[in-house]
């Protein structure tokens, strides 16, 4: 399997991925080695994960140089994917105690009720290229802290970075026995779906998502899939600074290139603040600069995937022969690499995919509304379900709306942000099941209850 530079378009590295025996026989090594991990004190593995964490800062330069080699991002956003994940990390580490220890329910007339929280045993972790070290620790992390076994298959565009997550896993003492990297492309993939697994974690599209749940549905074990959106953000009329509010929006739909989940995939403003948010936001884009992501100052490099520069050439294309206008960018760059013009379209409208359909670039559709009814019908007109924004003076007002919104997230004066202490999960098309927060350690046990009568 060759990786590639998407900036350079050359090969950094053949790898050998993995047949259907070497699955099985990792697969069997985790098998093997899962309950002695499981039986180490809580305490241990705390210190084994937050000594990983260590590493990765002890190593940040050097990870962050693989990450934007084979991904593409700009090397100071690979810098903060990596201090992103170990934020997350401690606080997974920290409040992993309290929500992993035995639950005391009732204790009267000799009657002793608790819950206790046990692994669930050999959990395969099927992950995502765009921010591999956000995604992965999301899984990995918590599985690893509640005494699971962990398969981590990294996207093939993102292996060189699994092979590092995995090579500082084995240093900061987590065994071979309970870390194993599935390297590999889409064949890879549907081989684990077929081993006795006992829970499935997705990250990913809707589509691959929609065959992972349904290929595994018969095993009734755990499964998870965090899945793809069209978030829409909503500018009402009365907010005072335009600018700084067009610059942070502009960042939340054009931050990695606009490959994330939860990017701000369509804008929708109110009339009377229209004209001078899309001047203010045009500006912005405009003043980025592309290229090669070890340039400084760059805040846009190639694409990942070259096959996404067709998608967005025709969302482009589409959007235009039904009257949308291009105020900036619109094509692909010529030359090496897979490089795309960060595009603004305006009169737009929901007949347009650039406005239903997952974009994951760097392009966004703006959208003039007369009153707040006429945004929240738009917004909610979605069979997706991952964040919503609104930005607002009014805290009621926003409240208003987002309570209308059908979303796992809601963000009121921001947008594009992940907190640890809270769920992140999808609704629809954007999937199902949470990661972070107490609910996203407990995703990977499963409770026993015990009723305990005193002679």
């Amino acid at each position: 399997m060759q990786v590639i530079n998407p900036a350079t378009e050359q090969v950094i590295q053949e790898l050998r991925e993995d047949s259907s025996t070497s699955l099985a026989q990792k697969f069997g090594l985790l098998q093997a080695g899962q309950q002695a991990w499981a039986a180490q004190s809580l305490s241990e593995r705390i210190k084994i994960v937050l000594k990983f964490s260590a590493l990765l800062e002890e190593n940040r330069e050097e990870l962050a140089a693989i990450l934007s080699s084979e991904v593409g991002k700009p090397l100071q956003q690979s810098r903060n994917e990596i201090n992103g994940a170990r934020a997350r990390i401690q606080w997974l580490c920290e409040h992993a105690t309290a929500y992993l220890k035995e639950e005391i329910m009732s204790d009267s007339s000799g009657m002793l009720e608790k819950i206790v929280y046990e692994p669930l045993g050999v959990i395969c972790n099927i992950s995502a290229w765009n921010y591999p070290y956000l995604v992965g620790t999301n899984v990995f992390v918590p599985a690893l802290l509640a005494g699971n076994a962990v398969m981590y298959k990294p996207s093939e565009y993102a292996s060189l970075t699994g092979i590092e997550i995995a090579k500082y896993f084995h240093a900061a003492g987590v065994p071979e026995e309970v870390f194993q990297l599935a390297i590999g492309a889409g064949a890879v993939g549907a081989s684990l779906l077929d081993m006795p697994f006992n829970g499935y974690y997705f990250t990913g599209s809707y589509q691959t998502g929609q065959k992972i749940y349904t290929q595994v549905a018969h095993k009734m074990v755990p499964v998870q899939c965090e899945l793809g959106g069209k978030d829409p953000l909503y500018v009402t009329d009365e907010v005072t600074d335009l600018a700084g509010i067009a610059a942070g929006t502009a960042d939340g739909a054009f931050y990695n290139n606009g490959q994330s989940c939860c990017s701000v995939e369509r804008i929708y403003v109110h009339e009377k603040v229209y004209d001078a948010y899309v001047s203010e936001f045009v500006k912005e884009v405009k003043s980025w600069k592309i290229g090669t992501p070890t340039e400084e100052g760059v805040y846009l490099g190639p694409l990942s995937r070259k096959a996404q520069i067709a998608l967005l050439e025709n969302q482009v294309k589409q959007a235009v022969d039904l009257g949308a206008k291009i105020l900036t960018g619109g094509k692909a760059i010529p030359g090496k690499g897979y490089y795309f013009e960060p595009t603004v379209l305006v009169d737009v409208n929901h007949q347009m995919d650039v406005m239903k359909e997952e974009s994951f670039g760097p392009i966004i559709g703006i959208q003039k509304v007369k009153d707040d009814e006429e945004a929240i019908a738009l917004m909610k007109d979605t069979a997706y379900g991952l964040t919503s924004s609104v930005y607002s003076v009014n805290e009621s007002r926003a409240q208003h709306i987002l309570a209308q919104m059908d979303s796992g997230t809601a963000y009121w004066n921001c947008c594009d942000r992940v907190s640890a202490a809270l769920p992140w999960s999808g609704r629809k098309h954007s999937g199902f099941g949470a990661t972070l927060s107490h609910q996203g350690i407990r995703a990977f046990t499963k409770t026993k209850s015990y009723h305990l009568r005193q002679p």
